[in-house]
């Protein structure tokens, strides 16, 4: 009897010993989310990563170079190089249009009764210079609206992105840009 005392108290201290081990590797988890330890290459030294620190700082979007993008990039390229005047006006609002699904993500004025529901100089900094990158290349080129209607237009075709719906007179003229820049 005095023997199943020994081994029923051992087995109770073993169990104990366990869980006290579970439970400390379970509270050293619990203290290091996000944080992994690393070999540095060079000195060879044990180095601490916070991993989420890392993953936080390079999605967050850079509200100056943002500014950069769409202002002094995007925006005054587009004034500057699009045809001005009242005589242009429609054919840069439908330029300007297909612009604007592209950085809302296929958000349309038309889906919300003249009202986009978002900004396009809010958007995602990659998107931003998907843009920027085509408007630069047609300023470098052809400087054609045509050849620029047709990118913006190409590039929401390739995203799923629909296109604005206009009245038959803005529709001919959206139209017409598309085969002439074919």
């Amino acid at each position: 009897m005095e023997e199943n005392n020994k081994k029923e108290t051992q087995q109770e201290q073993q169990v104990s010993q366990t869980d006290l081990e579970r439970l400390e590797l379970l509270q050293r988890a619990h203290e290091k989310k996000g944080k992994q330890l690393t070999i540095d290459g060079e000195a060879g030294n044990l180095k601490e990563i916070d991993e989420l620190r890392e993953l936080i700082g390079r999605q967050l979007d850079n509200p100056e170079e943002k500014y950069n993008i769409y202002y002094k990039g995007i925006r005054k390229l587009l004034m500057d190089h699009l045809p001005k005047g009242e005589e242009y006006k429609e054919m840069r609002d439908i330029i300007y249009d297909e612009k604007n699904i592209f950085l809302n993500l296929g958000k349309r004025k038309c889906d919300g009764g003249g009202v986009r529901g978002s900004d396009g100089r809010m958007t995602f900094q990659p998107v931003m210079k998907d843009i920027l990158d085509i408007v630069i290349t047609w300023v470098g080129g052809s400087q054609n609206p045509f050849d620029l209607y047709r990118e913006f237009y190409m590039l929401n075709e390739k995203h799923g992105y629909a296109h604005e719906e206009y009245d038959d007179s803005t529709r001919g003229v959206a139209n017409a840009m598309l085969k002439l820049a074919q």
